[in-house]
């Protein structure tokens, strides 16, 4: 089963190495979505979304909601940002029933980076 809690931040950033438009410093109302896999404990859950929410409020939101995300991720593409989510909340999340299964980062409504647990092994 998979559970999943979607989020959202403002923030700017600009793509040092990049060369095209978003190389100038911009922003994003970005939108983040944490998925796990499990199975439901005795209590009938994969992870009370409460606990979730604040996991993910502390560790990733409080530290880039109107932040400049150059300070915190280095070339902070949606990539990037999904691998440096990952870091911060993958042993958090992780239960006897549930491990993390999927982060995806939106930057725009049609546009966004998803990554996996297999990405992750690889």
């Amino acid at each position: 089963m998979l559970l999943r809690k979607e989020f959202t931040f403002d923030a700017a950033h600009n793509l040092l190495r990049y060369h095209g438009k978003c190389e100038a410093l911009h922003g994003h109302t970005y939108r983040i979505a944490v998925v796990l896999e499990g199975t439901p404990d005795e209590e009938g859950m994969v992870m009370d979304f409460t606990d979730l929410s604040g996991i993910v409020k502390e560790r990733v939101v409080s530290r880039l909601d109107h932040s400049y995300i150059n300070d915190v991720v280095e070339q902070p593409t949606a990539e990037n940002i999904a691998h440096w989510i990952w870091d911060r909340i993958e042993t958090y999340v992780r239960r006897p029933n549930c491990a993390l299964s999927s982060v995806e980062v939106w930057e725009t409504r049609a546009s966004c980076a998803v990554l996996r647990a297999e990405d992750k092994k690889s």
